[in-house]
C-alpha cells in the first residue's frame, strides 16, 4: 500500500516493498500479532525496574516476572541498565507480545543532543528486534510523557528513523494513547512517507 493511495485513512503506510507502516490508538499493553515474533518497545528509564506512565503500565502487564528479568540486565554503570538511545530485549511474560524491547529516551531540555539521543533509541529497538527475529514491532511515543520531547519533532524524528532502518520488519506499529499524538503522528506520517 502506497502512503498517497491510503491518505493515512487506514493509518498504513508503505516503508519498503518488505515493510509497513501502522498507526493506531490504543493501549500498547494489549497489542500483538502473532505471540511469537512480535515485541512491544518499553519507554523505559536507564534503571530499567519500572516506573510511571507507559512504563509503568508495562511492568503491571506483564507481571512481577520482567522486573526480575530486568534486573538481571548487567549494569554498564552503577544503577544504569540501558542507556540514553540504547536497547535491551527481555521476554514479554503475561503480555500479549512475546517481547519486551526497552530503552531509554532522551530528557529533551537536559539531554544534549536530543534528536541524536532519539533517533538512537528508535534505530537501536529495530537492531535488537532483528537480531531476535522479531518480525512486528509496536512503539509508543518515545519521550513525549514526562521527559518532554515535542510532539512534532519526536514525530519526523521516530518515522525517518523508521523509514531508514525498518528493513526485515514486516510491521512497524505505533501505539499511541492520546488523540494528540495519534494526530500529529498520523500529520507527519503523510508528509514523510
Amino acid at each position: 500500500m502506497m502512503a498517497s493511495a491510503t491518505a493515512g485513512e487506514d493509518g498504513h503506510f508503505k516503508l519498503s516493498e518488505t515493510s509497513v507502516l501502522k498507526i493506531n490508538k490504543g493501549d500498547i499493553t494489549k497489542w500483538f500479532i502473532d505471540g511469537s515474533s512480535d515485541a512491544i518497545v518499553n519507554p523505559a528509564n536507564p534503571r530499567m525496574l519500572g516506573g510511571g506512565g507507559a512504563d509503568g503500565a508495562i511492568h503491571r502487564a506483564a507481571g512481577p516476572e520482567l522486573k526480575e528479568a530486568c534486573y538481571k540486565v548487567p549494569e554498564v554503570q552503577p544503577g544504569i541498565r540501558c542507556p540514553t538511545g540504547e536497547a535491551r530485549i527481555t521476554p514479554g511474560f503475561k503480555l500479549p507480545a512475546s517481547h519486551v524491547i526497552h530503552t531509554v529516551g532522551p530528557i529533551y531540555d537536559s539531554d544534549k543532543d536530543p534528536k541524536g539521543s532519539l533517533r538512537n533509541a528508535y534505530k537501536n529497538c529495530l537492531t535488537v528486534a532483528k537480531e531476535n527475529n522479531i518480525k512486528y514491532i509496536a512503539f509508543p511515543s518515545i519521550s513525549c510523557g514526562v521527559y518532554g520531547y515535542p510532539y512534532e519533532e519526536a514525530a519526523t524524528v521516530a518515522l525517518s528513523t523508521i523509514k531508514e532502518f525498518a528493513n526485515d520488519i514486516k510491521e512497524v506499529h505505533f501505539v499511541l494513547f492520546a488523540d494528540d499524538i495519534y494526530d500529529i503522528w498520523t500529520k507527519k506520517a503523510k508528509e514523510l512517507l
